[in-house]
């Protein structure tokens, strides 16, 4: 009797032992996330220094760290190339997508991680969105409501589909489609590219400038941007609210600066108003010219 206790306590004692490897340690080096990899033009992907395939390209990665890299292929050889870390986690998509140009300077993408949060969220529903920009100091607006300057956090996001995109002047927007799943953490960050026709703009807008240097008065003139008009607020703050939207090439008078802010006066054309009405307002220094 008693062998047959002393075998039996062996045997449960040998299947606890198979379960604690088999779901705390065995389960912890199977555990996987998703890749997937686009790119314009079409280039090859090395993962640790080893080629694995051409963009587009998804597959299956353990959790971990690892180093990309893409090489544009073919023709394309006055296309930068471009390399650098991601991070894969458990039961979740890593998304890299990237557009190549001839330089780092004209090269643009976005790179996507999606992890649990640390803290559960307030209501069960909600996730968290962090954006990171290159650049940094990008507009950050979620479904087209501009809600800070990155890096930013966009806490307490609704479950499901959204539309997330950066602006700086000078660079072009960059706009994608994200999904929030409750509990977790989507990790953003955008590579902006410069446009160089910016620059232009801006010199022609100096130029202008010169003509009313002896006027005694500086100006502020709206500088071109993709949205087509610039916020009026009734404060030096981007939670201010708005008193009016100005059209990008009107001129006003400037009144008063704050860090990062102008405040200017009304220059009496109801035509350089896209909505809205004001006397006077502040408008961010980022979008704006001073003559």
């Amino acid at each position: 009797m008693k062998g047959k206790l002393l075998l039996l306590t062996i045997l449960v004692a040998g299947f606890g032992l198979f379960v604690l490897v088999r779901f705390f340690i065995l389960d912890k080096t199977n555990e996987y996330g998703k890749l997937k990899v686009i790119s314009s033009p079409t280039a090859s992907v090395f993962i640790n220094n080893a080629i694995i395939g051409k963009t587009p390209y998804d597959d299956k990665y353990k959790v971990g760290e690892y180093l990309i890299k893409l090489i544009p292929e073919g023709t394309s050889t006055e296309t930068a190339s471009w390399n650098g870390k991601i991070n894969i986690y458990k039961n979740a998509l890593t998304y890299l997508n990237r557009e190549l140009g001839s330089s780092d300077i004209t090269s643009a993408g976005e790179i996507f991680t999606t992890k649990k949060m640390e803290k559960k969220p307030e209501n069960a529903n909600n996730g968290e969105i962090y954006v990171e920009t290159d650049p940094q100091g990008a507009i950050v607006t979620l479904d087209n409501d501009e809600k800070g300057v990155a890096p930013f956090v966009l806490e307490n996001v609704s479950r499901g589909d959204h539309e997330l995109s950066v602006f700086m002047p000078g660079f072009f927007r960059r706009t994608q489609k994200i999904n929030v799943d409750p509990g977790y953490r989507v990790n953003s960050y955008f590579k902006l590219a410069i446009d160089q026709s910016q620059k232009q703009i801006a010199d022609t807008t100096k130029k202008e400038a010169s003509n009313s240097a002896n006027t005694g008065k500086t100006y502020v003139t709206i500088n071109s941007n993709e949205q087509g008009w610039l916020r009026v607020r009734d404060d030096a703050s981007i939670n201010a609210s708005e008193e009016a939207k100005v059209k990008p090439g009107e001129k006003y008078e400037l009144l008063e600066e704050k860090s990062g802010w102008y405040k200017i006066k009304f220059n009496s054309n109801d035509d350089g108003i896209v909505s809205g009405d004001f006397d006077e307002g502040w408008v961010s220094a980022e979008y704006t010219t001073k003559e």
